[in-house]
């Protein structure tokens, strides 16, 4: 039998069966993994060494301690935007350097990139994949591209018009709502509640030409979404749970499985009725009743489309979607109107000079809604919005995994393989770019907000001075 010496293990001469050979080999190859990573996390260590950190790196937590998405957290990346104006590095936990970018120059290289060399950092993303599936805001490469040329016509001016009327009326239900309470004697209400189910009241009405009265009474899908944004939310804070197998394990993971489920039959029966409808009428009689009633949905307009090739999307594909656009639109909107609704509130000057703009326009109108031509014709309140789009963006950040070197403005590299996050906040937040942006506390009893909200921001004319990348609260470049 063949021998085989070991005695730099201290073995001797063995019998070498093929097992050992085999058990010889693995260690071989594992020793030799482990010692190529350590030498790659080593020489990206190196390479990273030109990027200013924060102090008090914990040895095994890294920075996680100013990794948070509470008050407290904001106003700590809040500090080190300030301090660090374009790049900095932390590390999430010992292994992982994140690299956080807060400058318009230096986020462009990033952001601009091909979606090939800058895809989007699936950690967090891939939480949601068992509730969208592979839609716009998580598929990559070809399918990314096939969809979204697929769904251009979505958001063309002709299918939009029709969605303000939906607006109005949904925010008609929710003012209504308001009165009702006011006159009961209520002075106080959760605003962003209210704002979010007239939001879902919304994407119901224009995704599926559903109208669940969410408003007024529960509804189990709606509050399957609320419920979904919730879990993940959560879960982004447990790092534990990031294994799927542990996650599904506890009693939230048990949730959102079921969450999930009444989502996905929601859209399927949806999908399946529209289907069989179509394909029952034929496309033209389908069209023309659709016009008729002027009620072309986001399920339509999927259901419709046809690549170059003739090739329609599969029903799984058009659920991606809808589900997508359900969680990508309530909760951002939500978010955004909120807050502007704050900012007015408290600058009555700014709010009344709003109000006039809008009465004005309105003048002598029956009924008095907004209409889609409308909207470019209120200059004043566009500025409110961004100005409060600027200093609370619905999403605070973005990732990036950079599958090449990326060189900087001032020299510097990004290393192939590292992360990037790109901080909305930050350069939203950040004074080398916003002259004076923090909105600070009041003084007691002021009756002020002491803070520097300032709509003039965005005049004209003084928004070519900046940066297009200065202001990004959707974000820029190919994805």
């Amino acid at each position: 039998m063949l021998q085989l010496s070991l005695s730099w293990l201290g073995l001797g001469p063995v019998a070498a069966s093929p097992w050992h050979l085999l058990l010889l080999g693995g260690a071989s190859l594992f020793l030799a993994r482990i010692l190529a990573w350590i030498y790659a996390f080593y020489d990206n260590c190196r390479r990273l060494r030109c990027f200013p950190q924060p102090p008090s790196c914990h040895w095994l937590w890294g920075h996680l301690d100013i990794m948070q998405t509470d008050e407290e957290g904001m106003q700590l990346l809040t500090e080190l935007s300030h301090y660090f104006r374009d790049v900095y590095l932390s590390w999430f936990g010992a292994f992982y350097p994140i690299l956080r970018l807060s400058h318009p120059k230096f986020i462009a290289p990033v952001l601009q990139a091909p979606a090939a060399v800058a895809p989007k950092e699936m950690t967090f993303y891939g939480f949601l994949k068992p509730w969208l599936g592979d839609g716009l805001l998580l598929s990559s490469g070809d399918k990314w591209s096939r969809h979204r040329r697929l769904l251009t016509p979505a958001f063309h001016f002709d299918i939009l018009k029709s969605y303000v009327k939906v607006f109005n009326k949904s925010v008609n239900i929710m003012h209504a709502k308001w009165q009702r309470l006011t006159a009961k004697g209520s002075t106080r209400l959760d605003m962003f509640e209210h704002i979010s189910l007239m939001t879902l009241d919304s994407l119901q009405k224009c995704v599926f030409s559903f109208d669940s009265n969410c408003q007024e009474s529960p509804s189990e899908y709606i509050a399957a979404i609320l419920e979904l944004s919730s879990l993940i939310m959560k879960r982004h804070r447990q790092l534990l749970l990031y294994v799927d197998f542990l996650y599904y394990l506890t009693a939230n993971g048990r949730r959102f499985r079921k969450a999930c489920d009444l989502v996905h039959d929601f859209t399927d029966a949806v999908i399946r009725e529209r289907r069989h409808t179509l394909n029952s009428q034929g496309v033209d009689e389908f069209l023309k009743a659709k016009t008729k009633s002027k009620t072309l949905d986001f399920i339509d307009v999927l259901l419709l489309a046809k690549d170059e090739h003739g090739k329609e999307l599969s029903d799984e594909d058009i659920r991606a979607e809808a589900d997508t656009f359900m969680f990508g639109g309530h909760d951002t909107a939500a978010s955004a109107l909120s807050w502007i609704l704050y900012n007015l509130a408290r600058h009555p000057e700014y709010q009344e000079r709003c109000r006039q703009e809008v009465q004005e326009l309105l003048r002598g109108r029956e009924p008095q809604e907004i209409e889609w031509d409308d909207l470019a014709q209120l200059p004043f309140l566009t500025m409110c919005i961004k100005e409060s789009l600027r200093l609370h963006p619905p999403v605070i950040s973005i990732s990036r995994c950079c599958t090449k070197d990326i060189v900087l403005p001032d020299g510097r590299v990004i290393p192939k393989g590292n992360d990037c996050i790109i901080s909305i906040f930050g350069v939203h937040h950040n004074p080398s770019v916003w002259p004076d942006p923090e909105v600070r506390p009041s003084p007691p009893n002021s009756g002020t907000s002491g803070g520097v909200y300032d709509p003039f921001r965005f005049d004209p004319e003084n928004s070519q001075k900046r940066s297009p990348l200065a202001f990004i609260p959707f974000s820029a470049g190919p994805r």
